[in-house]
This record gives structure tokens, C-alpha cells and sequence, in this order.
């Protein structure tokens, strides 16, 4: 026990002797490890991410979109889910809870008094808070009567009742939406930002037939339904199963692509994980190549220090150490340089990667794992590449190593 406490010591002094080459190696493993911590911190700060929006969204829900993806991703929206689709599904699925229609209207000009803003319009069905998980914290929800009898009504996010109305209360005041007088009757919980960085409290939601008749000038056609059903373990399938009332409702032939999308907790997440994939690819390549460039950094230095430190290795065997000895010292003096890479290339890695949230909003989560995987690489990084000197030192012969 003696020994290796007397080994350690020793190795520390030699570390701290040999300050540039010290450098050169923390330096090296420090950039490396940064770059693996931050692409462990994006990973988890993406499924937290997704994770949280789920639970908004509701891990109960379905959302089905009018169009295909293909159709989406050319910009091409088709108009293909209708208030008969809506109403079939309500009397099909009796585990539905929730059937209620979306409509999507988007930026619309919005005036209070002398104020005008810009804001997102959408149009909903009774109970929204219920549909979305999205509580009214001021006011009320939409009731089945402001549906039917087609009423001037809505419902704002925080954002904008700050921005319209400041300080005072914004419930019964009238807006001018369209040239349409829309009295509020609620306010929205906060929300904050999308993934994609859209404010979500930047918002008007009125009933749908109120948007489809008034300001769409539309008969038939809603642009998504929003379903929650009652038992969250069966979602995939009533997923399939939607998938084939809704092919057999539109009369869509066999072999031929759906006219609708179904969006699915598991879609959100596969999503997000995806939009994070190629900057956590980038991120990757660059901390593996500069882990490679730190071990070879490594290996190289420590061959030169075996050669410049053959006189000592010469007195210390002469003395009576072993090769186990050298082998062991020289191979602790790696450790503890990637080591200490490793600490301040995780110090290092928080640090970017507060500044990258900040710059591009992206999702970042540090716990444990990222700590110790960083530790746990730099710590092979110091023994893969440590290995080659360290044996050379310890096969040095005494009285050539001494001549040198």
C-alpha cells in the first residue's frame, strides 16, 4: 500500500514538473471531452424536451391533419378532413373523451383601441382547455353554446393580453379581429416557446364555427381533429384503428397513400430526437477526432518525456524499482492529465453549452451521465495512449538508460 501511495505522489510530482507538456495534454482531452458533453447534455435535453411537449400535447391524444406528409413537405396543404369526418369518429370511438375540430387559421391582425398586433388565429371546439391540457387561468372556457349559436368570443394567450392590455383586465373587452368584434372571455395559462422558437402565448383561439363560417367563409372542410381517449395504453391502437375508419370513410383504395396525417405522442418524439441528430452527429465527429488528436498529442509527449527522462528511470531501477514500478508511474501520470482534461473539458462543455441554448434556443439537460462518461473516456484515453510510453520506459535497460 505504501508503494502505490509512494507511486501516486510521485507521478503527481513528475505531472506537475513537466507544466507544458501538461498543458498540451489537459488542453487536447479538455476540447474532447467538452464536445462528447455536450452532445450527452443535447441528447437528454432533447428527450426531456420531447418528453415535456407529450405531456402538454397529452399522452392520451391523437391530432389527424387534412393531407399526406409528402403533400406537407411541398408546402401543398390539402383540405381533406371534414365535420362529417368529425362527427363519425365521435360515434364510433366510445373511448374518445375529446373530439374536438381544429382550425388554422394563422397570422392575423388583431386591434385594440389604437393598438394593432400581428398574432396567431385559431379556431376550436367546446372545453379547449380540456383538448390541449391547457388550463384558463382568468375567465372561462368555450361551452357547447358558443359553438352552436356561433358566437363572437375569444380566448387569448398571455402574451398578447400583455401586449394589448398591460395591467388591466382584458376579460369583456371587445378586439377587432378581421373587422369582426370578438368579446374575450378568458386568458390562457403561460406557455412559452416552441422547440422551432414560436410563441405560444401569441395567440386567439374562437370557436371553430364562429372561424369557418365568419372569417373562412367555409361549409365543410376543418383542417385537424384533436382526439384524447380514456385508456392511454391502447393509443397505438386506436391509432391503427383510426387509420382504418378514416381510409374506408374518405374511400381511399388499397395501395394508394392516406389523404390525412396522424400525429402520435411518438411521432413528437421522433421528431425532436431527430431535429437534434445532426448537430449531435456534427458534435460527435468533432469530439472523437479530438479525443484521437488528444491521445496521439498524449503518446507523443510521453514518448519524448520517456527519452528526456532515461537518466532518471536509469537511478530509479539502479535503486531497486521495478518495471511494474516505471510502468505503473508513467501510466498514472497519464491518468491524472486525462483526468483533469476530462474535469475541465466538463466545465467546459456546460459552459458552450449555455451559450448554444441561449443562441439557438436549443434543448440542454446536464446530469450525472454526461460527468461520468466524460470521466470515464478520458480515462481510457489515458491508458490506450499511455500504454506504448509507459512500457518503453519500463523496458528501458538500466545502464544504457544511464549513458543516455
Amino acid at each position: 500500500m505504501n508503494r502505490l501511495a509512494r507511486l501516486f505522489f510521485q507521478s503527481i510530482q513528475a505531472t506537475l514538473s513537466y507544466k507544458l507538456r501538461g498543458f498540451f495534454c489537459v488542453l487536447s482531452v479538455a476540447l474532447g471531452i467538452a464536445a462528447i458533453t455536450i452532445i450527452v447534455a443535447a441528447t437528454e435535453g432533447a428527450y426531456h424536451k420531447a418528453f415535456e411537449i407529450v405531456d402538454k400535447f397529452g399522452p392520451d391524444s391523437v391530432m389527424i391533419i387534412g393531407g399526406n406528409m409528402e403533400s406537407r413537405a411541398t408546402g401543398n396543404i390539402e383540405k381533406t378532413l371534414t365535420l362529417a369526418d368529425l362527427s363519425a369518429i365521435k360515434k364510433s370511438f366510445s373511448d374518445a373523451y375529446v373530439v374536438s375540430p381544429v382550425i388554422s387559421i394563422g397570422p392575423s391582425r388583431i386591434s385594440y383601441k389604437n393598438k394593432k398586433y400581428t398574432t396567431h388565429l385559431v379556431g376550436a371546439g367546446s372545453n379547449y382547455s380540456t383538448a390541449w391540457s391547457w388550463p384558463v387561468v382568468q375567465g372561462r372556457d368555450f361551452r357547447v353554446k358558443d359553438i352552436t349559436d356561433i358566437k363572437n368570443v375569444g380566448i387569448i394567450g398571455q402574451y398578447l393580453a400583455n401586449e394589448l392590455f398591460g395591467e388591466k383586465s382584458p376579460l369583456g373587452k371587445y378586439l377587432f379581429l378581421k373587422g369582426i368584434p370578438v368579446q374575450v372571455i378568458g386568458i390562457l395559462q403561460e406557455r412559452g416557446m416552441t422547440p422551432m422558437g414560436r410563441n405560444l402565448d401569441n395567440r386567439i383561439i374562437i370557436p371553430a364555427s364562429t372561424a369557418m363560417k365568419k372569417i373562412q367563409n367555409e361549409k365543410k372542410y376543418i383542417s385537424a381533429i384533436k382526439i384524447r381517449f380514456v385508456n392511454q395504453g391502447n393509443l397505438n391502437f386506436y391509432v391503427k384503428d383510426l387509420e382504418i375508419f378514416l381510409r374506408k370513410q374518405h374511400k381511399i383504395l388499397q395501395g394508394n397513400s392516406n389523404d390525412f396525417t396522424i400525429i402520435s405522442p411518438k411521432e413528437i418524439i421522433k421528431f425532436l430526437v431527430a431535429l437534434t441528430g445532426s448537430l449531435i452527429l456534427f458534435i460527435g465527429i468533432s469530439g472523437i477526432i479530438s479525443l484521437l488528436v488528444a491521445g496521439f498529442v498524449l503518446a507523443n509527449l510521453f514518448l519524448l518525456s520517456v527519452k528526456q527522462r532515461s537518466m532518471e528511470i536509469g537511478i530509479r531501477r539502479s535503486l531497486g524499482a521495478r518495471q511494474n514500478d516505471i510502468l505503473f508511474q508513467f501510466l498514472e501520470e497519464s491518468v491524472i492529465l486525462t483526468t483533469t482534461g476530462g474535469i475541465f473539458g466538463f466545465i467546459l462543455g456546460i459552459v458552450s453549452s449555455k451559450l448554444l441554448s441561449l443562441v439557438a434556443n436549443f434543448p440542454i439537460h446536464f446530469s450525472w451521465k454526461a460527468f461520468v462518461i466524460g470521466l470515464v473516456l478520458s480515462w481510457m484515453v489515458g491508458i490506450f495512449f499511455g500504454l506504448q510510453p509507459s512500457l518503453m520506459a519500463a523496458r528501458l535497460n538500466p545502464i544504457e538508460a544511464m549513458k543516455k
